[in-house]
């Protein structure tokens, strides 16, 4: 019986293998394909990456460096690193496929391939993987990191007649002269909307919700700029339109085409019936729970996409059943980046940490402190500066340091909803209120100056929070103010209001 037993050998089955395998135990990692990071394969279907991928900073640190990298896995190797196998800021896919097949092989990771798991049951003794070609493993523990595989296809009547994303043809000649009607507001949809946009005679990208922007929500999953050629089209009278409300119903017609009924959110719910050749359903995707029998069935959230986590990754309902990778990002859904390479990664590090806390008796990785306003203030600036995890993984994973009289301890990267500790705290890199909500290129919206400490919580650009909990409860918060370089090393504005914040907190102890 194995101690841990990853399903999927993609991004965040490959981290947690290489975390495993560092750490000297018992796992093996099942993947349903004939190679690591086969899903990139065939996704995103047109074939480039809109993960960023700059490789020239002017840096010489490589935890700086993976601010602005966003496909590397974790790794001691500077040789297994993403930006050696393109400079293109958006990648091809295929690079993606030859970085985790080599990363797979360069660690030596346990992988089985061509093992696709039909079947997982639980009893008193732990789990029973079972797998297409009749295979049969035992293990104490279950990860599952196959991400969300099925689409998703939102329950409208005659909507299986449509086409789906997953595969709809990718050539734009297939659609010369159509009328094409792209369900969904995402970059799927808009991707798709993009390549037939020479060919197509009528686009329509149809969705219920506004199109929401990843440069002002900071949402990475929300429509990136790269994909939004297609706003222009519209907004410039090329043919194209966005149809903000609900599809009604999907008629598929005796000459092969379509009559679609379109209820529009912004004209008094007016209702069309409209014409169209092509449907395209691009609504996502959602994670398939079928593998798992009624033993070990995980409960799912958001109109069961996603399985539903405790704040250890952990299914809610069942023990000893852990998930890594796009499917936890029910955690910080349509806010952080637990769907992405570049935020999970550091969420997987953290699993392995509770993992390792929780089975193997080590304790979560830290570094003594006095408990002196000075040493802590030294010991926040000096992560907010450099770290990666908190920029990439903002408002969600938080530095600790843990009060313990006279000294203190300083632990890295806890999942933020998961410290439970008397007296403690906790720094984040994040947003400040309302951020999505302003425009950042309109010029009337004044800001803070940068040197203004007294306003920092003002601010709506990413910037070091620090809260101090005790009890359980939230006793104080203090802002370091914004700084258009991401540079907090200020002894004026950015170390001494913080140092005085750190030496109010100390007075403020109760007897």
């Amino acid at each position: 019986m194995k101690d841990y037993l990853v399903i999927g050998a993609g991004p965040a089955g490959l981290q947690l293998g290489y975390l495993l395998e560092k750490a000297g135990r018992d796992y093996l990692i099942l993947e349903a394909g004939p190679t690591a990071g086969h899903f990139f394969r065939t996704y995103p279907r047109h074939r480039t990456l809109i993960s960023n991928n700059k490789v020239h900073t002017g840096w010489t640190d490589p935890e700086l460096n993976l601010r602005a990298d966003w496909n590397s896995l974790l790794t001691d190797d500077s040789e297994l690193l993403f930006t050696r196998y393109s400079e293109r800021y958006f990648p091809p896919a295929d690079e993606m496929v030859r970085y985790l097949s080599d990363f797979a092989e360069a660690t030596k990771l346990r992988i089985a391939c061509d093992s696709r798991v039909v079947r997982v049951s639980r009893d008193d003794e732990g789990f029973t993987v079972r797998t297409e070609g009749g295979e049969v493993h035992r293990a104490r523990r279950v990860i599952a990191a196959t991400g969300p595989s099925k689409p998703y296809v939102p329950p409208i009547p005659g909507i299986e007649t449509a086409e789906l994303y997953t595969d709809v043809s990718v050539d734009p000649a297939d659609f010369t002269d159509q009328r094409v009607l792209i369900l969904g507001k995402g970059n799927s949809a808009f991707e798709t909307a993009d390549n037939l946009i020479e060919k197509a005679a009528v686009i329509h990208v149809a969705g219920p919700h506004s199109v929401r922007l990843a440069w002002q929500t900071h949402f990475v999953g929300h429509l990136r700029a790269v994909n939004n050629n297609f706003l222009d089209t519209y907004q410039l009278k090329a043919q194209n339109a966005i149809l903000d409300g609900s599809v009604k119903n999907i008629e598929r017609r005796d000459d092969g085409g379509y009559l679609v009924t379109v209820s529009f959110a912004r004209a008094n719910e007016v209702t069309k019936d409209v014409p169209y050749d092509r449907v395209i359903v691009c609504t996502g995707f959602r994670f398939d729970a079928s593998i798992f029998d009624e033993t070990c069935r995980p409960e799912l959230i958001i109109r069961d996409r996603f399985p539903s986590l405790t704040t250890a990754w952990e299914s809610v309902n069942v023990p000893d059943l852990y998930f890594a990778g796009t499917i936890t990002q029910s955690r910080d859904f349509k806010k952080g980046t637990s769907g992405f390479i570049h935020g999970f990664r550091y969420g997987v590090r953290a699993l392995h940490r509770i993992l390792e806390s929780r089975y193997e008796g080590v304790e979560w990785p830290h570094r003594a402190l006095p408990n002196t306003p000075d040493a802590l203030a030294d010991a926040v600036l000096e992560r907010v500066n450099r770290t990666s995890a908190l920029w990439q993984q903002f408002g969600f994973l938080a530095d600790v340091i843990a009060i313990d009289g006279d000294g203190a301890r300083y632990l890295e990267e806890m999942p933020f909803d998961h410290v439970d500790l008397p007296d403690h705290y906790r720094i984040t890199l994040d947003y400040g209120p309302d951020h999505d909500k302003h425009d950042p290129f309109d010029i009337s919206v004044r800001r803070i100056a940068q040197s203004d400490a007294g306003r920092a919580d003002e601010g709506h650009y990413l910037h070091p929070i620090v809260r101090h909990y005790r009890g359980g409860e939230l006793v104080a918060t203090h802002h370091i103010t914004e700084n258009l370089e991401n540079e907090w090393d200020s002894p004026d504005v950015h170390r001494e209001p913080l140092r005085a914040f750190f030496a109010a907190q100390a007075a403020a102890v109760p007897a």
